[in-house]
Formats: structure tokens, C-alpha cells, sequence
């Protein structure tokens, strides 16, 4: 799939209220605990809103809890509004948390040591500049996320990834690239193109516990 030239809005962000932000991250959290007891996939919800059923890119990521520090355990979701959201949300949750080719499948189990973190995503938007050391300058660190591609080569990190590892935008560049399977310096190189996005986070603060909207702005 070819990511296309769509031209993205910050205003997704202020149209989603905790409350329903609340109701993605338990539809995550319950898709995956049915997928790993019963190996089911929940059906959508009867009755919800109609935004949830409106087309949305949607990320889901799972953070284990060791020695109180929060740790990668799974993270995929949809770039573009493939799917609606509701059925990308209930997707993207059982495939963070069985089919994330860098970690083995969550066990029953463990799944009250994780956390669960659902990203709602902007459509991306092509970066356009005359030369592409100019990238670093229309990049900002807790507002955007990015997509690196190059040929057949594709890579996406959301914009809370330079935040939690205190990267610069040239920095959250290049591991976009090795995201992508590509050498870190190939932002710079002609042919390669860099999307960005922006997404409203809702995370829970405990395993199954308390959902809060995360305002990267406060952290960056």
C-alpha cells in the first residue's frame, strides 16, 4: 500500500473526549483479552457513536510494566483510514498483541501486567521542501509523528516516541529510517519522502485502570 499525498488536521485531536477515548482503550483491552482466552474476535459494539464508525487511522500500543518502568511489548495499527475506527481499534489491539514480529505473543496472563495505549491518527501528510536537510526544520518533537518511505521501504514512529527517548528532529529522522529498514542517514537521500501526522493518545495510568488523554507538549 502506497501512503498518498492526503493533507492531515490537527483538529481530529479536539474531537474526541476522554470519555470516548475511554471507551477505545477498553474496546482494545477487551478485543485482545476475548482473542486470548477464546481465540474470538469481538464484534463492534451495537449502539456507538458514529465517529467510531467514521474510516481513522488508529495505533495500539501495549507497554508491560518491569520494575516500574514501562516497556515495549507491541505496537501496529492502521497509517491511513482503512477500516472504521472502532473495527481498526479491535484489529489493531489483537495484532499488537499476537503479531508483532519483534516480541513473542502476549500470554493470557500477562495481560494484567500491560498497559494499553490507543493513538488516534491525522491522515499523513507529504512533507514538501526544496532541499531535505530543511526536514529537521519542519518537524516538531510532540506534535508530529513520521513515516519514512523510500521505494518498496516503509517505516512510522508516533510522535510519542521522541518524547519518551528525548530525541532531536534530525534524531527522530534517522530511527525512522532504521524503522524502515533503511540506513539512518536516507532522509537526506533524493526519493526518499517523509509524511507526518499528529494523533490524540489515550493511555491507561495502571494495568485495566484509569484511562488519561497524554498531552506530549507537557513532556517534549
Amino acid at each position: 500500500m502506497r501512503l498518498g499525498n492526503e493533507s492531515g488536521g490537527s483538529e481530529l485531536a479536539t474531537e474526541f473526549s476522554l470519555e470516548e477515548g475511554e471507551f477505545l482503550v477498553k474496546l482494545a483491552r477487551q478485543a485482545i483479552a476475548v482473542y486470548l482466552v477464546d481465540n474470538r474476535r469481538i464484534a463492534i459494539p451495537s449502539g456507538i457513536k458514529k465517529k467510531f464508525l467514521t474510516k481513522c487511522g488508529v495505533f495500539v500500543t501495549l507497554n508491560v510494566i518491569r520494575q516500574g518502568v514501562d516497556e515495549l511489548r507491541g505496537c501496529i495499527g492502521y497509517p491511513k483510514a482503512e477500516l472504521p475506527l472502532a473495527e481498526a481499534t479491535i484489529d489493531a489491539a489483537i495484532s499488537a498483541a499476537t503479531k508483532d514480529p519483534r516480541f513473542s505473543p502476549v500470554e493470557k496472563n500477562e495481560l494484567k501486567k500491560i498497559r494499553v495505549e490507543v493513538s488516534v491518527l491525522t491522515p499523513p501528510s507529504l512533507i514538501e521542501v526544496q532541499d531535505p536537510r530543511e526536514y529537521p526544520n519542519e518537524i516538531q518533537i510532540g506534535r508530529d509523528g513520521l513515516i519514512v518511505e523510500n521505494g518498496w521501504f516503509k517505516g512510522l514512529l508516533l510522535p510519542q516516541v521522541p518524547v519518551e527517548w528525548k530525541w532531536d528532529c534530525e534524531e527522530f529522522l534517522g530511527h525512522c529510517c532504521m524503522k524502515a529498514g533503511l540506513p539512518y542517514d536516507t532522509w537526506v537521500l533524493p526519493g526518499t519522502k517523509i509524511y507526518r501526522f499528529s494523533s490524540i493518545i489515550f493511555k491507561e495510568l495502571t494495568p485495566d485502570g484509569k484511562v488519561e488523554r497524554l498531552n506530549l507538549s507537557d513532556t517534549a
